[in-house]
């Protein structure tokens, strides 16, 4: 059986999911004037999980809930990728700078290779690690000239950054573990609420700072948690589940493309030379990325229960591609 790439949809999920995402780091970066991070993690996810919560609400079809054990690496994967990354990021990017932390990203597929290789023994053929490898370098070159000194906490703040791609990888892998027979939509619910639980607890750390935030404020806080995280999330799992980890995580390499871009078209700055160089780069490591080659191979019966608790099985099964199962069918159109 010859093993089929992402289909189109799925790259332009992650893609999209790209887009938002790249907006993150300068608006995080503005609301932190105002609020703390904790704080901001706490609004944002909580407006997102109450959002998301009306949406799996009104999808008469959605599908089952899911039993104890999902719903328990869905918040796990939840609070890992949601609470303590975007703790680790916030206070990231308040210590150092915007273009610091998307440069950092660029090592995240690094992190989700090595994590995916260990806990489900994939063997990563040679154009992904290259692909990978590639885009990583690219997106320093696209975030070199435009670095700014941020001062001697700078490097702590580098370092909180570094931390928070492990913790992104382990949303990656429990996250495509948990999510057999669900469809997006509840997917992202789940993890949101887990998430969004963590950081009111932790907000409360700040709660000597806690003011009324300004109508810039508001209004940025409820673009971060629509855009980036309600619809940034929705795409992004609709993708995962129809590809590899680590070719999902390599996609988001585009994010410091769209940060120049969106600097280029939006404040009116200048590219450089070398950031136009990382650029073309990144977009041949991310297409490399994503080539599967095909394998004669054909699965033995049972080869799935050798893994723990079924993991061969629940992978192969996320990664079925573009067929979509009954409880897809029905899913709202913002997941698309």
């Amino acid at each position: 059986m010859r093993e089929r790439g992402p289909g189109i949809g799925a790259v332009c999920a992650v893609v999209a999911a790209s887009l938002f995402w790249s907006s993150s780091y300068a608006v995080t970066k503005q609301v932190l004037e105002d609020v703390g991070p904790l704080s901001i993690g706490a609004i944002r996810f909580t407006l997102a999980a109450l959002l998301l919560c009306v949406m799996v609400r009104l999808n008469r079809l959605r599908p089952a809930r899911p039993d104890a054990r999902q719903r328990r690496l869905l918040y796990v994967s939840g609070f890992l990728g949601i609470t303590v990354y975007f703790v680790l990021e916030n206070i990231g990017v308040d210590l150092s700078t915007a273009s610091d932390a998307s440069l950092i990203v660029a090592t995240y597929p690094l992190m989700t290779m090595l994590l995916e290789l260990m806990v489900f023994r994939t063997r990563m053929p040679l154009l992904r690690v290259t692909g990978v490898l590639l885009a990583a370098v690219g997106a320093f070159l696209v975030v070199r000239n435009g670095a700014q000194v941020g001062g001697s906490a700078r490097w702590m703040g580098d370092i909180l950054l570094l931390f928070g791609g492990l913790a992104w990888a382990g949303y990656n892998v429990l996250g495509k573990r948990a999510s057999a027979g669900q469809n997006a939509v509840s997917v992202t619910y789940y993890q949101t609420l887990a998430g969004a639980a963590g950081f009111l607890l932790a907000s409360l750390l700040e709660i000597g700072d806690w003011r009324m935030p300004g109508a810039t404020a508001s209004s940025l806080l409820v673009y971060l948690a629509v855009a980036c995280s309600v619809g940034g999330f929705l795409l992004y799992n609709y993708g995962l589940r129809r590809m590899t980890s680590s070719v999902a995580v390599n996609i988001l390499n585009l994010v410091p493309v769209f940060g120049v871009i969106g600097a280029v078209v939006i404040n009116g700055e200048s590219i450089r030379p070398a950031q136009a160089t990382g650029g073309v780069i990144i977009i041949v490591g991310v297409a490399l990325g994503m080539i599967e080659r095909g394998q004669g191979a054909t699965a033995k019966p049972g080869a799935g229960e050798s893994g723990p608790s079924g993991t061969a099985t629940a992978h192969a099964a996320a990664e079925a591609g573009p067929v979509p199962d009954e409880s897809e069918v029905a899913v709202p159109t913002p997941r698309a």
